[in-house]
């Protein structure tokens, strides 16, 4: 399989069924980009001071695989977490394996259209790695599917944030590249991080809030 032919798979779910069943116990199969603790200087003043547990918000995980993220959210006390992924295999091994820990739902969804989400009842939007596997091709000029995917995505994560809301993009892609494809339609404000760290290689960190 070519690099762009593997790059048109990581958008199905298909590709995904196959990896997520090779699963081994509790461990990850792909935790991608950064770990948690990683992480936490990003998620300390724009989750943890901004959506303090307290406050009850609503997280949705998009595209959550089987990350570690929400159920370490859970131990920092956010008992209202809704994860979401369109590999059904990922959604029945990850169902089980948060059995145990309360304010964590699972459920099957295509995150460029999330039709079982409320309109505006989602406080936090998460997001590790998620679009980026809708992304191929040039970045200078990604194809029409890329565009049409991700421009999908972006609107879906909108319709479901609630209007003080905010969507937390995590990404190795070049601020140049993802920005056109985050905001192609207008509709959101922006601000960038740059995460440092142990690792030589840059990712970068946005905190997307309704226009």
């Amino acid at each position: 399989m070519g690099a762009d032919e593997e790059g048109k798979a990581l958008a199905t779910p298909e590709y995904w069924n196959s990896r997520y069943e090779k699963s081994v116990d509790d461990q990850p199969t792909h935790e991608w980009f950064r770990s948690f603790e990683a992480l936490e200087p990003f998620l300390h003043p724009n989750l943890y001071n901004a959506f303090p547990p307290k406050s009850d918000p609503r997280i949705l995980h998009l595209g959550s695989g089987d990350s570690t993220v929400p159920a370490d959210l859970a131990k920092r006390g956010y008992n209202n977490q809704l994860c979401v992924d369109f590999s059904q295999t990922v959604v029945d091994l990850m169902s089980k394996r948060h059995e145990s820990i309360p304010g964590i739902s699972w459920q099957w969804a295509d995150v460029r259209d999330l039709v079982d989400v409320p309109s505006e009842s989602v406080d936090v939007g998460f997001d590790k790695g998620t679009l980026d596997a809708f992304i191929h091709g040039s970045p200078w000029n990604p194809p029409d599917e890329v565009k049409e995917s991700t421009g999908r995505y972006m609107q879906a994560v909108h319709r479901v944030l609630k209007p003080n809301g905010a969507f937390l993009y995590i990404t190795f892609r070049q601020p140049h590249f993802i920005k056109p494809l985050l905001n192609a339609a207008s509709l959101w404000t922006m601000r960038m991080e740059t995460l440092g760290g142990a690792s030589s290689f840059d990712y970068f960190a946005f905190v997307l809030k309704k226009a």
